[in-house]
């Protein structure tokens, strides 16, 4: 099988020649160990290819990250880096004060400047299975605009502003999602983190009033061109996971480690297509081979792989020794194929 055949196989439970990887350099990586980087994709090589060098950070961000300093992002928030290749945090926001909001455009332009015909010739020309930028990201980017605090009082509050600049983002949203339906990439991806090592960031109920009817039109987006939905959030997101199934997520990316994954492997097994991940807290940073061995045996005995269902993925920050991310694949290997 392609890479393009094994991940299509792994989503729709059609029992893939082996599980399909995939892994996630954080820019660190991306900037100061590139070689072991591309040894490890030689050694176990993957099946998901996008075009940015990591989820949710494109390349003008890897490179603004390569120094400490700050550098504004492309919907005018500043953000400040304390650490080469460590992304920094927003220190001022773009629409801190609300009396900004009836001035504020979104960066239109870096939907209407895109190469299409760069993207579908990059399609053609791989096997890997071609994921999507980051299309949308809507609670995170009220984060950046507004600031975290600001956001939870505006949440909080009700407020109309946040209810009309959140309109504004979903409108731009929805026309980023249509332009990469129109092109050869085979799944489309959007992310927003969620929850706490316990708990959502903000009550299921909120959620389920706010954010989910969105997150329903990008799925129904992407759906109607053919391609499939993939989804990130860290944290623990057990109490919407169900919503993200209902409203159709095929590939799910978060933090199956804070969450009680052999319930989850009750509730979700052969519904959803579980993107990863290993624990990137306690054992990848600090554990031994068989710990990592472990938890990737528990990964699969909950959910599978064999059969799909299961997309061998791990994070590779700056914290993570290559040795234990080496041993993550090695394990999957060993599983399946």
């Amino acid at each position: 099988m392609t890479g393009r055949e094994r991940v299509r196989a792994a989503i729709k439970f059609e029992r893939p020649d082996r599980i399909p990887r995939d892994i996630w350099p954080l820019p660190y990586v991306t900037l100061f160990q590139k070689a072991e980087l591309e040894k490890l994709k030689a050694e176990y090589p993957m099946d998901i290819g996008a075009s940015q060098a990591s989820p949710g950070w494109g390349d003008a961000v890897v490179e603004a990250t390569s120094t400490a300093g700050s550098y504004t992002d492309d919907w005018g928030s500043v953000w400040q880096v304390g650490e080469p290749g460590v992304v920094g945090e927003v220190k001022k926001p773009a629409l801190e004060d609300w009396a900004d909001l009836a001035h504020f455009r979104a960066p239109w332009h870096l939907i209407e400047d895109r190469d299409k015909d760069f993207v579908d010739a990059s399609c053609e020309a791989s096997d890997l299975f071609m994921l999507s930028d980051i299309v949308a990201r809507p609670f995170e980017r009220l984060q950046f605009l507004r600031g975290s605090q600001n956001l939870f009082y505006d949440i909080g509050e009700d407020r109309q502003e946040m209810h009309d600049l959140l309109a504004l983002i979903h409108e731009y949203y929805l026309a980023d999602i249509a332009w990469w339906c129109k092109t050869k990439v085979d799944g489309i991806f959007f992310m927003d983190d969620w929850g706490t090592n316990s708990s959502l960031l903000i009550d299921p109920r909120t959620w389920r009033k706010i954010f989910k009817p969105l997150y329903k039109e990008y799925c129904d987006l992407i759906h109607a061109s053919g391609k499939f939905t993939f989804f990130h959030s860290d944290g623990n997101t057990e109490a919407i996971i169900g919503d993200l199934v209902e409203i159709g997520i095929d590939v799910l990316n978060t933090q199956l480690f804070c969450m009680d994954i052999e319930e989850l492997g009750r509730k979700y097994r052969g519904k959803i297509t579980f993107w990863g991940e290993i624990d990137r807290q306690y054992i990848l940073p600090f554990g031994t081979e068989n710990d990592v061995t472990q938890a990737v045996s528990r990964v699969e005995c909950a959910f599978g792989g064999k059969d799909g269902g299961v997309i061998a993925q791990c994070e590779w920050g700056k914290m993570n020794p290559s040795w234990n991310i080496e041993a993550v694949y090695r394990a999957w290997s060993r599983i399946g194929g």
